[in-house]
């Protein structure tokens, strides 16, 4: 009897650690995360969406007190995001997009359907009264833009602009009927007029469409890439970026070259353009396509035009007078800004900045102010918190998302005086583990060629013993892994599984590689990185060896995982480092390089670049495929089997490669899926599967 009850317990007591893991990763997993924050032009109110465990829903607020309040009731872990909240100028109207993908490469405006539900999904673009009501449902479409009388909503579909009322009384009609994907719509200060994008495959144009005479004009058509028009307060010019167009120039491809681009302003009447600024002729001075919002172009108050530029060797802003002449540098300094908006009377900009009065503070970001016509720009918002996505009211208040390195995302609000304050505290879960999460570490660490290399490092201080270690590598690649909860719904969740990884023992090292953002130019965009030599995973081996370096770590359990480009970067850890690495989780990453290039450059032509052979084959050899004959340690391969940013096919290819070297691996395909995992209860099973593998093979002695 003794012994049954010991052979009870022998089984039992796994099971309770397994289900108490689970529930503590759900609850880590269960916070809110709010994005797409937005504000009335004309009045004190505020919109966002909070994802809720799966749940996606708009909530709003109002001045004086902006106090909180969920406006829409969708109930479903259904996988459709919410994009392009928007508010009309007086706060009347909440208009958003429901379904589709747009975080993807391709397919953004396509349906997705995570939740295998029999009718399909649809992309569709709905309205809501801001006092409340049920929402109702405009049209299929994308992209919608409110006019600034507040009664119509321009949008993109079936390749060109439609137009409907905001509150849905009649039906969406088309405006026009052009060649090329017509897009990008942008009102003109009085609702008469809309320019818009035309593209037309190698060059595009910049369309204005009268609505009163039912008539179309081209803004100084040329065979460039013309886009982001930018309407002048008065509605008399516009202002646009222009780009050169398409080649077929057989240009070497290990040579990196300058992307050079142009601001231009036009008459809207003659569509007569002239050149304002243009770019320079070094690496740096290339179009920021890396950027979010890229060129963030703006015609602010004063006659002055606002934009972004690397050129200085950081992402900065300038302005510049409407008439040209002297650039005017607003931001100076070796930070980044990004999130950059224009205040509603056009003369201020905020952004969000890795600067401040720490040196931690590269790794952070915090709202920044600075006036269009003269460099002064102020941190709003100083200290070891981290916040983003600034709007102004109408009311003049700036409201913003926030976050600390414990607490999850809520969305906040200063109002000149006094600290900023949280919003929408309660739909933080009463048992979120707040107090149970670790401050992550600021690390910064040499690669073997001497760069510099940041990183995070997330540990429960003691234990008994040696401990496992877990190297994490973010994608994009254009991302910085931060010192607290990230701004991006994806990262955000990676950092919660570094947090529950580090709660279950193990110390976790979360890199900021090279072609990352957030540390300049050269370090973004190395000669030698990627596809042309794959230099930023001496950054990777480097983190493995810091981590081999600390006394409390077991060199031997040691692991890596990643997702996208971190996926690829995992893989390449487990096929040229097995021997450091012990086992791993490659969630959808790239595995050859020298496939994805040829899929984009071995079209028939006559002319091949002269360096194609060598470019290809030094493609290969920053693949993982070229080192299966070295990969030993286990991996586990996840991905979406609807992944619009990396081919589900990559995945495909390896198990192949693998099971031919006899290389253990695991696979969880998640079919419907995206490369973003759109539903709640996939990333559950991602993130139980990555911390269940890392267990296994790290932590043998747990058994969930």
């Amino acid at each position: 009897m003794k012994f049954f009850i010991q052979l009870c317990l022998y089984w039992l007591v796994p099971l309770a650690i397994a289900a108490e893991s689970r529930d503590t990763l759900q609850k880590i997993l269960s916070y809110p995360f709010p994005n797409e924050l937005t504000a009335a032009r004309s009045a004190d109110r505020i919109a966002w969406v909070f994802y809720q465990s799966g749940v996606r829903n708009v909530w709003v607020a109002e001045g004086p007190e902006f106090r909180a309040r969920r406006l829409t009731s969708y109930a479903t872990d259904d996988g459709q995001e919410f994009t392009s909240l928007s508010l009309d100028a007086d706060g009347r109207y909440v208009v958003y997009v429901r379904g589709g993908e747009h975080g993807s490469n391709w397919d953004r405006s396509v349906a997705v359907n995570p939740a295998a539900d029999p009718d399909g999904g649809k992309v569709e673009i709905w309205s809501v009264p801001f006092a409340g009501g049920e929402p109702k449902r405009l049209a299929e479409g994308d992209y919608p833009a409110i006019s600034p009388t507040g009664d119509l909503v321009a949008f993109e579909r079936e390749r060109t602009v439609w137009i409907v009322p905001i509150d849905g009384s009649q039906p969406a009609r088309r405006l026009f009927a052009v060649r090329g994907e017509n897009g990008s719509p942008v009102w003109s200060p009085d609702g008469r007029k809309l320019a818009f994008v035309s593209a037309r495959g190698d060059h595009s144009f910049i369309g204005v469409y009268d609505r009163e005479h039912n008539h179309i004009h081209w803004i100084a058509p040329s065979t460039g890439f013309d886009s982001s028009p930018r309407w002048s307060p008065d509605g008399r010019q516009i202002a646009f970026i222009r780009r050169p167009g398409s080649s077929r120039l057989a240009d070497p491809l290990l040579i990196p070259r300058p992307a050079p681009w142009s601001i231009w302003t036009a008459d809207v009447e003659t569509g007569q353009a002239r050149l304002l600024w243009k770019s320079g002729a070094q690496l740096r001075d290339s179009f920021p396509a890396a950027i979010h919002g890229v060129a963030n172009l703006h015609w602010a108050a004063g006659g002055r035009i606002v934009f972004l530029s690397y050129h200085s060797g950081w992402p900065s802003l300038y302005s510049i007078p409407q008439e040209g002449g002297q650039l005017l540098a607003l931001t100076t300094g070796a930070f980044m800004v990004e999130h950059v908006r224009l205040s509603p009377d056009g003369r201020f900009i905020l952004a969000a900045a890795n600067t401040g009065s720490n040196s931690m503070d590269i790794d952070r970001r915090h709202i920044l102010r600075v006036p269009v016509d003269r460099g002064m720009p102020e941190v709003l918002t100083p200290g070891t918190g981290l916040e983003w996505s600034p709007v102004v009211t109408g009311g003049g208040a700036i409201a913003f998302l926030g976050a600390t390195a414990r607490r999850p995302p809520l969305p906040m609000l200063w109002q000149d005086k006094g600290p900023p304050r949280t919003l929408a505290e309660e739909a933080l879960p009463a048992d979120f583990p707040i107090h149970r999460l670790v401050e992550p570490k600021q690390v910064i660490f040499r690669a073997p060629d001497g760069v510099s290399v940041h990183a995070q490092l997330f540990e429960n201080v003691g234990g008994p013993g040696k401990k496992p270690a877990v190297v994490y590598i973010h994608g994009g690649p254009m991302r910085q892994m931060l010192l607290g909860w990230h701004y991006s719904d994806y990262y955000a969740r990676a950092y919660a599984l570094n947090q529950y990884l580090a709660g279950r023992g193990y110390v976790v090292l979360s890199v900021n590689y090279r072609l990352g953002i957030g540390y300049g130019y050269e370090f973004q965009h190395p000669p030698d990185g990627g596809a042309r030599g794959a230099s930023e995973y001496q950054d990777i081996k480097a983190a493995a060896e810091y981590l081999r370096s600390l006394p409390q770590v077991d060199a031997k359990r040691l692991g890596v995982w990643g997702g996208s480009y971190g996926g690829y970067l995992t893989a390449m850890a487990l096929a040229r480092n097995s021997d450091l690495f012990a086992a791993g989780v490659d969630i959808h990453g790239v595995h050859d390089r020298a496939n994805d290039l040829a899929r984009h450059l071995l079209e028939p032509a006559y002319e091949k670049p002269p360096d194609l052979d060598q470019a290809l084959r030094i493609a290969w050899e920053s693949s993982p495929v070229a080192s299966i004959a070295s990969w030993k340690s286990p991996v586990l391969l996840i991905h979406g089997d609807d992944d619009r940013n990396v081919r589900f096919s990559q995945t495909v290819d390896l198990v192949q490669r693998l099971s031919r070297a006899g290389v253990s691996f695991e696979e969880l395909v998640i079919p419907d899926d995206t490369h973003h995992f759109l539903r709640h209860a996939n990333w559950m099973r991602v993130a139980a599967a990555t911390a269940a593998f890392l267990d296994r093979h790290l932590q043998p002695q747990k058994k969930n």
